[in-house]
């Protein structure tokens, strides 16, 4: 087989460093074979190829500059490979701000000077996850040593869990809870022991406030001056003085805090929370009618597995 008609794993190879290349060329405007030789720990005739391969692809993408013994970035650039968008970029440099990511593991090349805001580590003991991430798997059910807020001391319950949630700041474990009987959300730091396991099986589409979704409709704080809603609608990308922002609802709740939007606009100074909720009745429609709908559902499931 030819050289350039890889198949499975190559093809795939060759393709992540071609995407590199293009990665390189549009944000750092150059990229050279080392480059790809530090990164993908290839040879410099692979590294060749490599770029010979991206020419080939967009050869209007790049020119090699033999004084600076790159390849630049043309003017008439235009990603063919990648959907480049900023938050890519700085998502990594938010996981390096926060240690998950290794500098030399990131695509970037050269860093900018960048600082983010420290955030409290909600921490996941690895093997607490590892087994419910096999509860989950294999089907079944745990015994779980639980400290929830509503009791002063922690209770032995059984879950089944279906899936895993992040609410912005902790991952929770979305689970059928045996004690409850119902779909809750349970926070990872506070299982304190994971006992014995069991075979459960869990009808998902029992969790209605999983499956349905509600779209918030989020605008500038009719209090605001216009060019204070005008800044509003531009850094949050607005379309005529709104954003659609679609959750499940189960995660609704976890929204409506992180973003301030549980809270009446007339009960906060427009400066201190300057984004507010426009469908405040559709959304709480939508948290009402679920709540109703999942509490038959669970007398029905508790019921079928009764008999």
């Amino acid at each position: 087989m030819a050289e350039d008609e890889p198949t499975g794993k190559m093809r795939w190879n060759i393709e992540r460093r071609l995407e590199f290349i293009e990665f390189r060329l549009f944000w750092e405007k150059k990229v050279n074979r080392s480059d790809l030789v530090d990164f993908f720990g290839i040879s410099v005739p692979q590294a060749s190829a490599d770029l010979g391969r991206y020419q080939k692809v967009a050869g209007q993408n790049l020119i090699y500059d033999k004084r600076a013994k790159s390849y630049l970035a043309t003017s008439e650039f235009q990603p063919v490979l990648l959907e480049l968008d900023a938050q890519r970029y700085l998502a990594q440099l938010r996981l390096m701000a926060n240690g998950i990511l290794p500098k030399e593991e990131s695509w970037l090349g050269w860093v900018p000077t960048y600082a983010t805001v420290p955030s409290i580590a909600r921490r996941v003991d690895p093997e607490k996850l590892r087994k419910v991430l096999d509860v989950i798997r294999s089907g079944s059910a745990m015994h779980v040593e639980y400290q929830s807020l509503s009791r002063p001391d922690p209770l032995w319950r059984w879950l089944t869990p279906h899936a895993l949630a992040f609410d912005g700041f902790r991952w929770h474990v979305r689970a059928w809870c045996h004690t409850r009987n119902n779909f809750q959300d349970f926070v990872f730091a506070r299982m304190l022991s994971l006992g014995e396991m069991k075979p459960d099986q869990i009808d998902v589409e029992y969790d209605v406030e999983w499956q349905r979704s509600v779209t918030f409709r989020i605008g500038p704080h009719p209090d605001l001056g216009k060019a204070r809603r005008r800044a509003i609608e531009l850094d949050y990308g607005m379309q005529q003085g709104e954003i659609s922002v679609e959750t499940r609802i189960s995660l609704s709740f976890y929204l409506e805090r992180r973003l301030g939007l549980d809270v009446k606009p007339a009960d906060v100074p427009p400066e201190r929370q300057q984004i507010v909720l426009l469908n405040r009745d559709e959304v709480d429609e939508a948290q009402k009618r679920v709540k109703a709908e999942t509490a038959a559902l669970a007398s029905e499931y508790i019921a079928r597995n009764e008999d």
